[in-house]
């Protein structure tokens, strides 16, 4: 930081200063991903195979290990003005509560009616898809941040908009699901008797509160048994990463204005959209040995796959019916305890980070709820901003790494993402305010049963 400097509240770029390209951060890493496999030979998947899922540009993207920059399209350019660039923020109040000598910075995602990051990459998926000449997409939602972005997205391009929302959200969050319906989408509770493998889930689980796992595919049967349809993810693969890549390159945009480096870099961690665009640009000069920086990714302890998963090809859904990703998992069958951190209840982890964790260029912590909504309530009284469960595991982490400093002294820039607001979790914070909430934490054995069942490749 430039001497005697003052820093602003808010660090805004002007519109100019937007990025208009995407960072593929699979470009800089020496060892790349491991590749999706067809569930059927155990073989990479084809661009023609993921075309019959994805949309074809999509599907291109996903596969994309070498180039650096994607430029993006015009019409998508002007769609994110009319919320971005979105503010870093000084958290000053946070830091004299806190009474530490660190600095916080936190990247604002929450200024648009889906109230998060989603939106970034929902525009994105429902372009190409129009550009496709597709009737429409369908998907699944955990929390609802992801369906309520989709469903802005399809009706800014006149698409229809399918979702299978995870049943324990579908029914703590009410108004989340009716601000989709309003959007035109037709919003169904998953796991549900509507597709063949919600009627096998429901067979084998019974009472189940649904997961992610099994919300995709519902979303995958009903996308490739509909023609004119394709199926789109709001997490997890390369292709979304790409996508909020917007995040993190804004976010440095704007520190570099103030010759501001950070140290720390902190993010929620579910499937990894948020973590994963926030940290690729620093990231990549990480990997070019052009600076460095410590990443941390934030779990919830009660779906924790970085930290007591298994790094191993596993399918992405609980039906057994999506391509093999090799990632740190728990188990396509792990049903997570209904926390309300409903966006970070996958049983996965996006490959890419999976692969940068694995090569130790980023760590992991998982913490428990209680703990991450008395850090959610003390950001909202002191900066004014209510936010989303799943935003606060980051800010759980970002005070500790504050109180931290503050016993060593250390002035470090710390910085984290908020991914959204909360204000349409309040299910949660009656739970939390009427001290009815619970940390529940699966069992070893509850994890080996699931990890017992990946599937056996033999390539």
């Amino acid at each position: 930081m430039k001497p005697s400097q003052k820093i602003p509240y808010k660090i805004y770029l002007e519109e100019h200063e937007m990025p208009k390209q995407w960072y593929n951060v699979r470009a800089d890493m020496k060892n790349k991903p491991a590749p999706l496999l067809n569930p059927g030979t155990g073989n990479p998947m084809t661009l023609e195979e993921l075309s019959g899922v994805f949309c074809t540009e999509l599907a291109k993207q996903e596969l994309d290990d070498t180039t650096a920059y994607f430029d993006i399209p015009d019409d998508i350019l002007q769609f994110y003005k009319m919320y971005r660039p979105s503010p870093l923020v000084r958290a000053y109040h946070l830091e004299r509560a806190l009474g530490t000598p660190a600095r916080i910075y936190y990247k604002f995602e929450g200024n648009n009616t889906s109230g998060s990051h989603k939106l970034n990459s929902a525009i994105a998926q429902a372009y190409y898809a129009k550009n496709q000449g597709l009737k429409g997409v369908t998907t699944e939602t955990g929390a609802g941040q992801w369906g309520t972005a989709l469903s802005m997205a399809c009706a800014f391009l006149g698409l229809d908009c399918q979702v299978y929302m995870v049943k324990v959200s579908y029914e703590q969050k009410p108004f989340r699901r009716e601000v989709m319906r309003t959007y035109g989408a037709n919003v169904t509770p998953s796991p549900s008797s509507t597709t063949e493998v919600g009627k096998k889930i429901l067979a084998e689980f019974p009472d189940t509160n649904g997961s992610l796992g099994c919300a995709i595919s519902e979303a995958v049967e009903a996308a490739t048994s509909q023609e004119g349809y394709r199926y789109v993810l709001g997490s997890v693969l390369s292709q979304v990463l790409l996508h909020q890549s917007v995040i993190g390159l804004e976010t440095k945009a704007a520190l570099d204005k103030y010759d501001i480096k950070p140290d720390v870099i902190i993010g929620c961690a579910g499937g990894g959209s948020n973590l994963g665009g926030l940290i690729s640009p620093f990231m990549g000069e990480k990997l070019r040995g052009e600076a460095d920086y410590q990443f941390i990714a934030v779990e919830p302890a009660s779906c924790p796959s970085f930290t007591r998963g298994k790094y191993a090809y596993d399918f992405c859904d609980t039906g057994a019916i999506c391509p093999l990703a090799k990632m740190y998992t728990l188990g396509s069958s792990f049903m997570p305890s209904p926390n309300h951190a409903g966006g970070l209840r996958y049983h996965g982890m996006s490959s890419v980070l999976s692969q940068l964790y694995d090569d130790g260029f980023m760590e992991a912590r998982s913490v428990e709820q209680t703990a991450v909504f008395e850090a959610a309530e003390k950001f909202a009284k002191v900066e004014g901003i209510l936010p989303a469960p799943e935003s606060s595991h980051a800010i759980r982490v970002a005070i500790d790494e504050a109180m931290k400093c503050k016993e060593t002294g250390e002035e470090k820039n710390i910085v984290f993402g908020l991914t959204g607001t909360g204000y349409f979790d309040m299910y949660a914070y009656e739970a939390f305010n009427d001290g009815r909430m619970t940390d529940y934490i699966p069992t070893d054995e509850d994890i080996a049963k699931s990890l017992a069942k990946l599937p056996k490749i033999m390539k």
